[in-house]
């Protein structure tokens, strides 16, 4: 059992507000058992023994759309002009340097300045499956069993979407810089993914690494692919997909088969509460009433669409509708839930001309039961309470930004710079910026990065 005391945090209570019941506590002393919140109480003073958390509680924030790679081009894509598809070019170059031994040393600095900014979960949307060329490596889930070695080395609980990626485009092969994505067709992948979560199983605790499935996008699986996944894609995990991210992903897809991305998907059974819709950021109306009628979670990449001109998605109009919204940090332009949350906001607010489109707790709730609402790991909540994982991150009221803020206004004026202590599982793991096993985030990532032109 460990036990806390939070100065002030962020409570489930009894008082009605737009997305659920919370409020803000002060002294609430918090005991653990097995990882998950046991007992609190309120208005509690510290006792020997306790992990003091000087400053405001929130739950811990959830990455439901990641790339670990991805990491390697921040700061080094940004001069000239272009797009998406000129920045795609850059990202292959960088995953053809990718090895088992180099992807787990740079996923786990990745995973450590996951952790030291307040996530506890994350997503990995996977899809450097094989060695450069295609061939299988001597272990077949070298790659896969490298990132669950990063993510057991930072402690944050991974869920594995392992990806199928069949086509360079519609009607397309695959390029030669795509080799090494690919599979030999759907029911390879089916195998290869049946054995990866085999092997996941038997090496890894549950509740720490859990193996998902991704589409990585109707580009890149065919439609009579889409039609074996959806007949044979086990029931019991998560479902992922690149949807709409470009305009011209949604004219080839109509094109080719006479409806949108997400129309192809509901034409195939593919739209359910299971499916997390990332980006979505060029829809019809019909798109948006799909995907708010299944119960879909969107899980938009604010600071990524942006970063890479993808444009403002209709996130609004889909929760509206009754989709789920969930925020990710994808190529990892920032790392920061607090960033991700209000971008998402202020996205709205330029494409709409309104203020106040997400309340904060919205915001808040995106960001934790949201985004791991698309998992296969634990549930996390959007406020502290009795039976939830115990996963937190403080973060300090007084700050340089942060001074004068209401607690559950931080949304707007909070940076990871203000994450001053992260708990994941009852255990203090983060502490200042510095992991407590791995050390500075940053020495790490220097360090993983010199392996990379």
């Amino acid at each position: 059992m460990s036990t806390f005391w939070c100065e002030t945090a962020v409570i489930a209570g009894g008082g009605d507000d737009d997305t659920g019941l919370s409020e803000v506590a002060t002294g609430v002393r918090v005991e653990t058992i097995d990882g998950r919140i046991s007992a609190m109480e309120s208005g509690a003073q510290s006792q020997p023994g306790d992990t003091k958390l000087m400053g405001v509680v929130f739950p811990a924030a959830a990455n439901a759309h990641s790339h670990a790679f991805h990491r390697i081009l921040r700061g080094r894509t940004h001069d000239g002009r272009g797009d998406f598809w000129v920045w795609r070019e850059q990202m292959y170059r960088s995953a053809s340097e990718l090895t088992p031994e180099k992807y787990e040393k740079l996923a786990a600095a990745v995973f450590a300045e996951m952790v030291v900014t307040g996530f506890s979960s994350v997503a990995e949307f996977h899809y450097v499956h094989h060695q450069p060329g295609g061939a299988a490596y001597p272990e077949p889930h070298a790659m896969e069993l490298a990132l669950a070695r990063a993510a057991m080395s930072a402690g944050i609980r991974l869920t594995l979407l392992d990806t199928l990626y069949l086509s360079g485009g519609i009607g397309t092969s695959l390029s030669p810089g795509q080799a090494r994505f690919g599979d030999t067709d759907v029911e390879a992948w089916l195998d290869r993914l049946r054995s990866l979560r085999t092997a996941i199983a038997q090496e890894f605790p549950p509740e720490k690494v859990a193996v998902g499935a991704a589409l990585h996008s109707v580009r890149a699986v065919p439609e009579e692919a889409l039609k074996v996944v959806a007949k044979q894609l086990p029931r019991d995990i998560p479902l992922h997909i690149h949807l709409s991210e470009q305009p011209a992903e949604n004219e080839a897809c109509l094109e080719a088969y006479g409806t949108t991305p997400a129309g192809l998907l509901e034409r195939h059974g593919l739209l359910s509460p299971r499916l997390s819709a990332v980006h979505s950021t060029h829809l019809t109306q019909q798109d948006i009433s799909m995907l708010g009628a299944a119960s879909t979670t969107v899980v938009m990449c604010p600071s990524t669409e942006a970063d890479l001109a993808d444009g403002i998605g209709p996130a609004r109009e889909l929760s509206d509708a009754g989709a789920t919204i969930a925020l990710g940090t994808d190529q990892h332009a920032v790392i920061d839930p607090w960033i991700e949350m209000r971008t998402l906001e202020h996205g709205e607010r330029l494409g709409s001309g309104q203020r106040g489109r997400f309340s904060p707790r919205e915001l808040l709730r995106a960001a934790t039961e949201g985004a791991a609402r698309s998992m296969a790991t634990p549930v996390a909540s959007s406020a502290l309470r009795v039976g939830a994982i115990c996963d937190l991150m403080v973060v300090d009221p007084a700050s340089t930004r942060t001074a004068g803020s209401r607690p559950l206004q931080l949304a707007f004026s909070a940076t990871a710079s203000d994450v001053t202590q992260v708990v994941i599982a009852g255990e203090l793991i983060a502490s200042y910026g510095v992991h407590t096993r791995l050390g500075a985030p940053g020495d790490l990532l220097t360090a993983a990065l010199k392996e990379f032109s």
